[in-house]
């Protein structure tokens, strides 16, 4: 186990898609892949890659190696592995030669139940850190955007990643109302990939699936009638390379019902919103966090959809980490705080 040189206060997220990793003073220090390459046969160590290292290693397939991805809709799912990437992480972000065990502050998916959260703990405890205090990554992102917890406003934030959104309201008081769904950028992705295989036979990589996501013009089925996307993959009768012109319109309305979901979840939160609280609502709407909130024109939809001002977050992409990270910054006191919506660990 490793000892460290100067006690550092670190935040992490630990993403079903990228761990990212902020270093008190310093910033985001860590934003890696969240996945092991391991090695299937043979007398070398059965770890061959961590982290972004193992890009290279993706969509191909190889019988002497396979790729782990340890966190799943942000929880963890495979302990072992999990603990081996975070602490290679984590020795990255604060150096190998250490004298005392950092604290941390670290993220979680409001779904989480008792039984995760406490893996999570474990992880980061077997990984060296001394002191753990839990937050949900929608108050770490409402922190980010509009420093919530000590605006007097209440701020309504949705954070969507890769295998998680996150509908929260969160007020002084913490988190007020809130929602957490297994669904975001993968499931999306996902269903770009179960379309084009239904309805073409061609298959797709997960890596054109999601640059076909990013590429809409409009995530509204009507904004993209006449535009077309040139979709690569390989045809599943012949296995040969193929290539098929998909109207961007299809694509909408193939992933329209994950995205009215997301909605659906939005909903309920603004169903469960206390009277006195709308009017913050209205003024200052909602703020939408995380890779996927970046979709286009998925703002516009979700006004479409609740008649509700909706904006995309300053730093959506790392809202999550930043807000962990300003917590971090202040660890004595937050955790002095322990506010509502931020358990401790």
């Amino acid at each position: 186990m490793p000892i460290f040189q100067f006690s550092q206060d670190v935040a992490i997220d630990m993403g079903t898609c990228n761990t990212r990793i902020y270093v008190k003073n310093k910033g985001i220090v860590i934003n890696e892949a969240s996945m092991l390459v391991l090695r299937v046969s043979g007398r070398h160590s059965p770890v061959v890659a961590i982290g972004d290292s193992c890009e290279e290693f993706v969509g191909r397939s190889n019988s002497e190696y396979k790729v782990v991805r340890p966190i799943r809709s942000g929880i963890i799912v495979d302990y072992e592995n999990a603990q081996i990437m975070l602490h290679y992480l984590l020795t990255k972000a604060i150096g190998s030669r250490f004298t005392f065990k950092p604290r941390a502050i670290v993220t979680i998916p409001g779904l989480a139940n008792a039984v995760q959260r406490q893996s999570l703990i474990n992880v980061l405890g077997k990984s060296g850190v001394r002191q753990i205090h839990v937050v949900e990554q929608s108050y770490a992102a409402a922190i980010a955007e509009n420093n919530a917890g000590k605006n007097e406003k209440a701020t309504f934030v949705v954070d969507i990643g890769a295998g998680t959104t996150e509908a929260a309201l969160i007020s002084l008081d913490g988190t007020v109302a809130s929602r957490s769904a297994q669904m975001g950028g993968d499931l999306i992705d996902e269903t770009i990939r179960e379309h084009l295989d239904r309805r073409y036979g061609i298959e797709i990589t997960e890596r054109i699936a999601e640059q076909i996501k990013y590429d809409l013009t409009d995530v509204r089925e009507e904004e993209n009638q006449d535009r077309i996307a040139v979709v690569r993959g390989r045809d599943k009768a012949t296995g040969m390379p193929f290539t098929q012109d998909v109207k961007t319109s299809e694509i909408c309305r193939a992933i329209h019902p994950v995205l009215m979901n997301i909605i659906g979840e939005i909903r309920q939160v603004l169903e469960m919103t206390p009277p006195e609280l709308c009017e913050d609502i209205m003024r200052g709407g909602i703020i939408l966090t995380g890779g996927s909130a970046q979709l286009p024109g998925l703002d516009a939809l979700i006004v479409d959809e609740l008649g509700i001002p909706v904006s995309v977050g300053r730093v959506a992409e790392e809202s999550t980490i930043l807000g962990a990270g300003a917590m971090a910054d202040h660890f004595e006191e937050i955790v002095g705080q322990n506010q509502t919506g931020k358990p401790n660990g």
